[in-house]
């Protein structure tokens, strides 16, 4: 089994843009740089991250490279705060053997409370008059300008106090001592002066990698988003973010109601000042990578590992001048008592990749690729507690079909495993490439991917001739907990919650929802939706899903057939009479 962890090997050749990112970080005429690691769910951003940081440990300049997980933080009462505080406490611990470094780090983090303290009480304020708080810091400027403040400011009885929101504009003033006019713009000026100090002390680059983004609820993005903005033009520091732009861009409408696909565009670009996208793995990448999954699952000795690891590595740098580099010549040396069951494994792999590189529902996708070997390496040891003598190639052939093809599709499928005693003449006549195929012949389900069908039965084994019985059995026991859920990304299921809520025939969130989630999550959320659908025992105009599905369907012609070829077996009302018939474009 494989994690769904960040990896800090690569196995897909990441490491040419970590180095791209090394490069910009150590120009120091660069300084302050903000870098937006940009790519879907599941491209590899956060290994990205992991290389960059290897990358810069190899340098001869010290750096303080700080990381922070927004995701974790998602149920933090102020996200603001809690990359302030992250970085805060790791500069605290850098200068935690030098005295003279320690008393401007404390006094840093001093400074953190009182912008807290701001936030929280701008929120406060914010909560009472309705207010929207997008930019607190901001808002608070004119509301609390005549409120004291003490150096030995309680961050805890603020809190405490803050809790009655009503009353927070009359305890403010009591919460410290009057000493002094407290002045939020003086404040941010001493903040921003005391980092500076701090960072000049250090003589380091300070490096903050900010992942998940993409994760998090709209307020928490962009709450992390404004705290980034109090460290621009910051002198020797670095940020590096990692995430999904559209994602980014739909949470900016919560805050800045109106706000045209311009102004959305326009505050990235601002925060973000040079954006790195991840590329899509193509054929030669994903074989590389299936590759070096699988020699991670033999456990091969570091040694050969690492040889096999920069053969790939190598072949994929200069595959634009050279063939890539063959299973044979890879192994070519190898030490192994077990070479041919690998070579076996790599060539199974090699027919693999075309399939998973360019079919529209994995696209390549390293996370998807990589769920789906989980799921074999599952599927494959209930088999074998169940006493079925399926072999590892069968169940992952099938896999591939349920993830590229959909329920409907798999669930017909095994309608004809069924009827045919678990040998289809339908899969024998697509596997006999002696003879052109009849495509009238395909169930309808079928008839939209005639591409991967026709790659799909060439990838051994060969199921002419063969049982599928067990092999059905097996994977339509794990098809509602493996093929949609465990790969579906965080956009795709806040897509499904969306479409399962919408209660009319179009929605604005809705559209946007299917906007910015990848066209090869499409599937799985209307297999989802169809499942959700198949529980409904009293069909209304308010069923709940049923529009969600209808607009997806307008969306994408795949999902239309499988929504028609669902709804068309529905109880019958007239109303869905006419969503069949507009969608069949006979209305």
């Amino acid at each position: 089994m494989w994690s769904d962890k960040e990896s800090k090997i690569d196995f897909l050749n990441f490491n040419e843009i970590a180095e791209s990112i090394r490069d910009l970080i150590t120009e120091k005429e660069l300084m302050p740089i903000s870098v937006g690691v940009f790519g879907d769910w599941g491209a590899g951003k956060s290994t990205i991250l992991e290389l960059t940081a290897n990358a810069l440990e190899k340098e001869e300049q010290e750096y303080i490279q700080i990381n922070f997980d927004a995701w974790t933080f998602q149920g933090y009462d102020d996200a603001k705060a809690a990359l302030l505080e992250t970085i805060a406490a790791q500069l605290v611990e850098a200068a935690a053997d030098d005295e003279k470094l320690l008393v401007k780090a404390l006094d840093f983090a001093k400074r953190i409370d009182k912008v807290r303290f701001m936030g929280l009480m701008a929120e406060g304020a914010a909560a009472v008059s309705g207010m929207p708080t997008f930019g607190a810091i901001q808002n608070f400027f004119g509301w609390a300008s005549d409120a004291t403040e003490d150096d030995d400011l309680d961050l805890e009885d603020v809190q405490k106090d803050a809790k009655e929101l009503g009353k927070v504009g009359k305890k403010a003033k009591g919460l410290v001592k009057a000493k002094k006019k407290f002045s939020p713009p003086k404040e941010i000026r001493e903040f921003r002066k005391s980092y500076i100090s701090l960072l000049n002390a250090f003589d380091k680059p300070v490096i903050v990698y900010v992942d998940n983004l993409d994760r998090c609820l709209p307020e928490n993005t962009i709450s992390t988003l404004e705290a980034i903005r109090l460290f621009l033009f910051m002198p020797n520091t670095a940020f590096v973010v990692a995430a999904d732009p559209d994602m980014i861009r739909l949470a900016i409408p919560h805050f800045h109601k109106g706000a045209s696909v311009r102004h959305q565009t326009d505050y990235l670009d601002k925060l973000i000042q040079i954006p790195v996208h991840v590329p899509k793995p193509g054929v030669a990448e994903v074989r590389a990578y299936l590759i070096m999954l699988i020699a991670q699952d033999r456990k091969i000795p570091f040694e050969e590992f690492d040889r096999l690891r920069k053969g790939l590595e190598y072949s994929l740098k200069f595959s634009w001048k050279q063939e890539r580099v063959s299973i044979d010549d890879l192994l070519e040396g190898c030490q192994l008592d077990y070479v041919a069951e690998l070579r076996e494994e790599f060539k199974i792999a090699e027919q693999m990749a075309p399939i998973l590189a360019e079919s529209a529902n994995i696209n390549g996708n390293p996370r998807i690729v990589k769920r789906l070997l989980n799921q074999i390496k599952m599927r494959k040891k209930t088999a074998y507690r169940r006493g079925m003598q399926l072999d590892e190639r069968t169940i992952t052939k099938l896999v591939i079909f349920e993830r590229c093809m959909g329920i409907q599709a798999t669930n017909r499928l095994y309608e004809l495993i069924d009827t045919e005693n678990g040998k289809p003449t339908l899969i024998a006549e697509l596997e006999n490439t002696d003879k052109e195929f009849d495509v009238s012949k395909l169930p309808d389900e079928w008839k939209k991917e005639l591409r991967f069908l026709d790659k799909w039965s060439r990838l051994q084994p060969q199921f002419t001739g063969v049982d599928l019985t067990a092999a059905a059995y097996l994977s339509r026991q794990n098809i509602p907990m493996g093929s949609v859920n465990s790969v579906m990304s965080g956009a795709a299921q806040r897509m499904l919650e969306g479409l399962l809520k919408q209660k009319t025939r179009s929605s604005k969130a809705s559209a946007e929802l299917i906007e910015i989630t990848a066209s090869e999550e499409y599937i799985s959320v209307m297999d989802s939706l169809i499942e959700e659908l198949r529980n409904v025992e009293d069909w209304g105009l308010k069923t709940l899903g049923i529009y969600g599905a209808r607009q997806l369907a307008v969306h994408d012609e795949r999902c239309k057939d499988n929504f028609l070829a669902f709804v068309k077996k529905a109880p019958k009302k007239r109303w869905l009479e006419s969503m069949i018939k507009e969608l069949e474009g006979t209305k």
